[in-house]
């Protein structure tokens, strides 16, 4: 038996207590915001100037394409700069970075850097002739539905670990708007159910309202505290996901209500687990295993609760106090002047890898924390 029952007494008594002391906290202004992302947008363009470049991983000496699942993301927080701003440097940033790519997504990790494909999609449907923006990419998903798997670790390119939501899940929602084919829809569903319910006996804990990252870290594996392990960014890939599926999916979905009910299942267990500063930890239920406040995670967090707010899903006066220290903390405690990002972890999938994550520490690639960022920053900019 897990410790989440005796845990919620004491999380109910952090929140309460918590809540009096941020009664005064205030949102930044949009123009403070958009400064802040602004700033630390620059710092990463001034330096890759050039969008194809290869991206040395400093920790390995390995040389990855630039289109891989870090840069993706970064590109998915870039196109939402753009729409907030309108700057059209940032589209021609975007457009560069396809062209340089051939509009082709990587071959190495099929979900992961299939992620690219989300922004040559955002760029195509700008302007719908031109079809050469989507038809690697659509290539690659229709070949997988055709074989007509969906669940079961025997075939590895299943979501069998939860970054693969964000990575995949949206692209199968974009593809179903731009074709008006089910198809696209059911599958993604079904990839998804699997990855809730089947992978490891199922990835989502009800209990706690969080996933675990894959089968691996399914109970018995405990975090040193005795807690099941629910790693910050891992959860974050998963609320990012259903943001930016249900930004795609026709209203009238029969998929719908579970996304949105996972939404608020997720943020309703995310606040109670937030820090006294308004971010998160690596580790969710053990702040002590690699403890600290962690970027990544909580600018997925603070994007999809955010959205939920403006969405009406989330309660107002239940999340906008979290989502305002949230930020300014994220701009107070990570923001270097120069516009580089502190407290991001590096790559890896559990609370252990990619460490030390301190305010001067670089991770091995930058760009996915400054797309995370952007994503929240800009959907901060739309609430009341």
């Amino acid at each position: 038996m897990r410790k989440s029952i005796l845990r919620s007494g004491i999380i109910i008594f952090v929140v309460i207590c918590t809540s009096c002391n941020h009664s005064a906290i205030e949102k930044s202004s949009k123009q403070e915001i958009v400064e802040s992302m602004t700033l630390a947008n620059d710092y990463f363009m001034e330096k890759w100037p050039d969008t194809g470049k290869d991206i040395l991983q400093p920790t390995t000496g390995i040389l990855w394409k630039s289109n891989i699942w870090t840069r993706g993301t970064y590109y998915t927080g870039l196109m939402e700069l753009y729409k907030a701003t309108e700057e059209s440097h940032l589209l021609k940033y975007a457009e560069d970075w396809g062209e340089s790519h051939n509009w082709k997504i990587s071959p190495k990790e099929m979900w992961n850097d299939q992620l690219a494909g989300q922004t040559y999609i955002e760029l195509y449907l700008m302007d719908t002739t031109r079809s050469e923006l989507i038809a690697d990419v659509k290539e690659s998903i229709d070949a997988y539905i055709e074989t007509g798997e969906t669940g079961g670790r025997e075939f590895g390119n299943n979501w069998n670990w939860i970054d693969a939501a964000y990575m995949a899940m949206p692209l199968f929602a974009q593809l179903g708007v731009i074709t008006g084919k089910d198809v696209y829809f059911e599958h993604m569903h079904a990839l998804y159910t699997d990855m809730k319910d089947g992978v490891g006996g199922g990835l989502f804990n009800k209990e706690d309202g969080l996933w675990w990252r894959d089968a691996d870290f399914v109970p018995p594996y405990q975090e040193p505290n005795g807690e099941d392990c629910y790693w910050s960014r891992g959860n974050g890939w998963v609320l990012g996901a259903l943001v930016r599926t249900l930004q795609i999916l026709p209203a009238n979905s029969e998929y719908r209500d579970e996304y949105q009910h996972m939404l608020k299942l997720m943020c309703e267990a995310l606040l109670k687990v937030q820090r006294n500063d308004g971010m998160w930890n690596v580790s969710l239920h053990d702040p002590d295993h690699f403890g600290g406040r962690e970027l990544t995670g909580s600018a997925f967090f603070l994007y999809g609760m955010a959205w939920g707010v403006n969405n009406e899903l989330l309660d107002a006066g239940t999340y906008t106090t979290a989502i305002n220290q949230g930020w300014n903390t994220m701009v107070k405690e990570c923001l270097h002047p120069t516009g580089f990002l502190g407290h991001v972890q590096g790559t890896g999938k559990e609370p252990k890898d990619g460490q030390p994550v301190t305010y001067d520490s670089m991770p091995d690639f930058e760009d996915y924390g400054l797309g995370a960022f952007l994503l929240a920053g800009c959907e901060i900019v739309k609430m009341k």
